[in-house]
């Protein structure tokens, strides 16, 4: 059965990218947001096995949707996608739970090897 993962990022483009990344790659997506607002109630309500978080967004930045979902459920596994320059919140990211981060643009091996890894 393959692994479902919520896709999070405000920019639509990168969303397409990632879906199709995962696809390719045997991931079925159950369901996206773009903000981090929707990210946790789109988390409560499809319950992906793996979330795919953009760090810097409107209305909720992906850390603090990060600590809403981790109060919601302490075993959800979370990948934060960072461009470069951001260490600083993803440090923040990783001490508040995410499990990995993914650095944009997305390169499909590291992309896969991330979530494989996170899952296994």
């Amino acid at each position: 059965m393959s692994k479902r993962v919520l896709i999070v990022d405000d920019a639509a483009f990168m969303r397409i990218k990632l879906k199709d990344i995962l696809e390719k790659n045997g991931y079925e997506v159950a369901g996206e947001a773009q903000n981090g607002n929707e990210a946790v109630e789109k988390y409560k309500e499809v319950q992906p096995d793996i979330v795919t978080m953009d760090i810097t967004m409107p209305e909720k930045d992906g850390v603090e949707a990060l600590k809403e979902i981790k109060a919601l459920d302490k075993n959800a596994i979370v990948l934060m996608c960072s461009a470069m320059g951001q260490q600083t919140m993803v440090m923040d990211a990783i001490r508040a739970g995410a499990m990995d981060f993914i650095v944009k643009p997305f390169d499909t091996e590291r992309v896969i090897k991330a979530l494989d890894k996170a899952i296994s």
